[in-house]
């Protein structure tokens, strides 16, 4: 079969043209790279690009076109085969737990312990790698800096309170919470970089900060929280752990307490991720919808505020990538080329998803019953 012609005539559904002369149409380099698409989808079209059998100019929008497209429900060859093994693969995910304690410690640090000096240069200046909050931002520094400003005031923080930051990473947002609201942080993290880096931050600026490198299921704390924060956590937790994370949250707050968390969302249920960022990015990975973590949260939490901005993770992701590429002569000996296109296909193909509302940002404030809450809680 024609495989070339078969995919010329698919994606012009998505309107995206073969050897075309736009920026978001693909160019050929290898046509084997179809027959990897055929029969792998995603995973194939990933790879396929890592080992340079196509280019895109604009990868973020040939993406967005494509997933707006709904152009893989489209590609029936081999259909039988690949959604035999999809299902295959969630019954084994549903027996198994992949996110346990000790495959959660090899995961993370897969990916967030490759390198401070990769993330200082990509990151902004705190070093956040969650999505930015634009309103009124017009560069990277200061959408995460309203990020972190919203989250606190969500959380109705004020002076001598004492805060969870459940995945905490280099300590952004108890950095910015100590600094700006004068509260009293303690971090959970499993990346041994991120919590040697933040704490030396921390106690060089005088901040009362504790990063403490441990499991959330095996942390036991000695008194309860006035606020409990989780950013870009619950990704990593898995569907088979979203009831157990709920209930250490609820064990970890005051009865007065809230709290937030910020997640990327799915409109679809799943139990497993996304197979080219499972095997090359996040391992094990998994994206939640609203219907998973009501059910987990259930009868723990109210959900008192819901807000979904997940356009803004776009604009974060292609900043990302602009200073990833602008670094990239000072990265790339340590990374090499390969890294390099696997780097710019994670952050561009994430980027067209949130662009084409593939997948969402949320921010949840939840409490444990009736009380007074501040106003804050809606400031959006």
């Amino acid at each position: 079969m024609n495989y070339y012609n078969f995919f010329k005539d698919l994606l012009k559904n998505a309107d995206i043209e073969l050897d075309g002369d736009r920026p978001w149409d693909i160019k050929v380099k290898d046509v084997n790279m179809f027959s990897r698409i055929i029969e792998h989808g995603s995973l194939g079209l990933g790879e396929s690009y890592v080992d340079e059998m196509w280019e895109c100019q604009d990868l973020s929008e040939m993406i967005s076109k494509l997933l707006a497209s709904d152009i893989e429900s489209k590609l029936t060859i081999s259909n039988k085969l690949s959604v035999g093994a999809s299902l295959g693969k969630q019954k084994l995910k549903k027996l198994l737990n992949p996110q346990s304690i000790s495959r959660a410690k090899v995961d993370v640090s897969s990916h967030y312990d490759l390198g401070n000096d990769l993330y200082e240069r990509m990151l902004d200046p705190r070093m956040t790698y969650t999505c930015g909050y634009w309103k009124k931002a017009s560069n990277l520094a200061q959408a995460q800096e309203h990020k972190l400003d919203l989250l606190c005031r969500k959380l109705g923080l004020s002076k001598g309170m004492r805060v969870l930051d459940i995945g905490c990473g280099w300590g952004s947002f108890m950095q910015f919470a100590a600094e700006k609201y004068g509260v009293i942080c303690d971090g959970l993290t499993l990346s041994k970089e991120q919590a040697e880096l933040g704490q030396s931050k921390a106690n060089n600026a005088g901040l009362p900060i504790n990063f403490i490198l441990q499991d959330y299921r095996e942390y036991k704390p000695e008194y309860k929280y006035d606020a409990v924060v989780s950013v870009g956590m619950i990704e990593h937790v898995g569907p088979g752990n979203y009831k157990e994370y709920f209930e250490c949250a609820d064990r970890f707050m005051k009865e007065e307490s809230i709290f937030l968390l910020h997640t990327i969302g799915s409109s679809i249920s799943k139990v497993d991720c996304e197979p080219w960022i499972d095997k090359y990015i996040f391992p094990n990975g998994v994206i939640p919808s609203l219907a998973q973590l009501a059910q987990a949260m259930e009868p723990k939490f109210n959900i008192e505020d819901l807000h979904n901005f997940g356009p803004d993770y776009d604009l974060t992701l292609c900043a990302w990538y602009e200073n990833f590429e602008q670094s990239w002569p000072e990265l790339q000996f340590k990374y090499g080329e390969r890294f390099f296109r696997i780097w710019r296909y994670y952050l561009l193909s994430c980027a067209g998803a949130f662009r084409a509302r593939d997948i969402s940002l949320w921010q949840l404030a939840l409490t444990k019953g009736d009380r007074s809450l501040p106003e804050s809680v809606r400031a959006v």
